[in-house]
């Protein structure tokens, strides 16, 4: 058995984009851990899944997996991706879709230039809706300072459909992401890890950002965490709300844009990079691994190194 993929990126936020509309695959984590492999897989930052909806008032089901085999529940560059696959594999001709993923419904509009722009919906910022534990940590205002290593760090929290921590720095070129960002995503504070972002304010209208995503590492780009770099900014008057702002990342910018109150706005292109076809059965023998006949993921199973 074969089956059809898309390599996609965002930004260099790269994915492979897999239709289980028109296709079946059986997927377990050790598997979706080979398919991200790139010496023995595909490899990727993301795997993407678009599914029939198991709800009548949406057109597709969103489903997200890091290359470590977990799955996430948003992922904003890979939404532009998705947007962009189902219309050109025709799976839809609508230029706007509603997309259920695991943190709720979003919209999907596209343009004839190859951008798409995705209502990302509201941000939240409690800590229980990160999910953030802040025990015996000092909050003032909107910030909170965690213990990091022993180094004291000041960072805000949101979520964006999932769960981000943003942290201004004076310049994100130095800014110790690597091992700033490893010790923060899997921090006892953050109950289900967290995405990093290190944020550098040029002005009003423009930031520069650096992401360690959770599951991933650092990625050439990151949508949800321009959004939530943005919404902190427009919270803490740093940046101009309701107004396009510009979030320059590796692979290039976003646009996006906050009014406290309403969901958040993020336009940017999707890019299309090569098709292909593999067999599951000749990747897991390639690998050492048995066959297995699971359809949905087991979070509990064991996953090979």
């Amino acid at each position: 058995m074969l089956i059809e993929f898309t390599k996609m990126h965002g930004l260099g936020n790269d994915f492979m984009v897999i239709d289980l509309v028109t296709q079946r695959l059986n997927l377990t984590t050790e598997f979706v851990k080979l398919l991200g492999d790139r010496h023995l897989g595909i490899g990727f930052d993301q795997l993407l899944i678009v599914e029939p909806p198991s709800q009548p008032d949406v057109d597709f089901r969103y489903r997200i997996f890091n290359k470590d085999g977990s799955e996430v529940q948003q992922c904003g560059n890979g939404a532009r991706c998705f947007a962009r696959f189902v219309q050109a594999r025709k799976l839809s001709f609508k230029q706007k879709i509603r997309v259920e993923t695991a943190s709720g419904i979003i919209t999907l509009s596209t343009d004839n230039y190859g951008w798409v722009q995705v209502d990302m919906g509201k941000p939240k910022f409690e800590p229980e809706q990160i999910p953030f534990a802040p025990k015996a940590i000092t909050k003032v205002q909107n910030s909170y300072r965690l213990d990091v290593d022993g180094t004291p760090v000041t960072l805000y929290v949101a979520n964006m459909g999932n769960p981000h921590a943003v942290i201004k720095v004076d310049d994100v070129l130095t800014a110790e992401v690597g091992r700033l960002g490893k010790a923060i995503e899997s921090h006892p504070a953050f109950p289900e890890r967290v995405n990093v972002g290190f944020m550098q304010v040029m002005n009003d209208r423009h930031i520069r950002l650096r992401v360690y995503e959770r599951g991933v590492g650092e990625t050439q780009a990151c949508g949800t965490g321009a959004c939530a770099a943005v919404v902190t900014g427009v919270r803490e008057g740093w940046l101009d709300e309701g107004v396009d702002i510009r979030a320059q990342l590796y692979g290039g910018s976003l646009i996006v844009r906050w009014q406290d109150g309403y969901p958040v706005y993020m336009t940017g292109p999707a890019t299309f990079v090569y098709e292909g076809v593999f067999s599951p059965e000749g990747l897991m023998a390639g690998a050492g691994l048995k066959p297995v006949n699971q359809h949905v993921l087991d979070e509990n199973q064991e996953t090979f190194e």
